[in-house]
């Protein structure tokens, strides 16, 4: 029998690794901060891994989750029902693995092995006093735009990029928009006064 990837991560890294879990055929590992690029080194070089593409990085902000009707822990995913719809429970109650209050948002990373078949999802908590990650461009070229795109829309940095800068707003634009706290209301200094 062989080991789950999520089981076979955990056993090398159990220092840095602070949950796994699998849920209808994907594999999620969260880990600490500070085994990034050791653990993503080991993803892409060891022969029982092999992921040879980053599919996809993003962000996550979970200052308002859990405290509404529709995003209810105890649900897979947030819910899109309306306030007065009850969701459904849940058989796999979905988790985060730490405190939502003190690590505020997560980068997640979607990564696939084209040898191997396999896919598997990597997250990492951040707290806001420090909203900075290891870069991976040099691992895989396409977390170049990834990590732009990230820090361009929720103002996580990556050290290391060599490129770091805004990809869809402008260069003068303020703030972060995909934040939860970004006020829906801000007129940006190109657009200008409402009068």
């Amino acid at each position: 029998m062989t080991l789950r990837l999520t089981e076979t991560i955990q056993q090398r890294f159990s220092q840095q690794v602070l949950l796994t879990h699998h849920s209808l055929g994907q594999e999620t590992v969260v880990i600490d901060r500070a085994g990034l690029l050791l653990i993503a080194e080991f993803l892409r070089d060891d022969p029982h891994m092999r992921f040879d593409f980053l599919m996809d990085l993003t962000a996550v902000d979970y200052l308002k989750f859990g405290r509404t009707l529709s995003s209810a822990p105890t649900l897979k995913t947030p819910s899109p029902l309306p306030y007065f719809m009850k969701p459904k429970p849940s058989a796999n109650p979905w988790q985060r693995g730490v405190s939502n209050d003190e690590f505020r948002f997560e980068v997640v990373y979607h990564f696939y092995s084209s040898e191997h078949n396999h896919r598997l999802r990597l997250k990492v908590p951040l707290n806001v006093a420090d909203l900075s990650l290891a870069s991976l461009t040099q691992l895989w070229a396409s977390a170049n735009w990834f990590e732009r795109e990230v820090w361009d829309l929720f103002g996580i940095t990556f050290n290391g990029h060599p490129n770091l800068r805004r990809i869809l707003m402008y260069e003068s634009f303020e703030g972060h928009p995909l934040r939860k706290d970004y006020p829906v209301r801000k007129r940006q200094p190109i657009i200008g006064p409402l009068n």
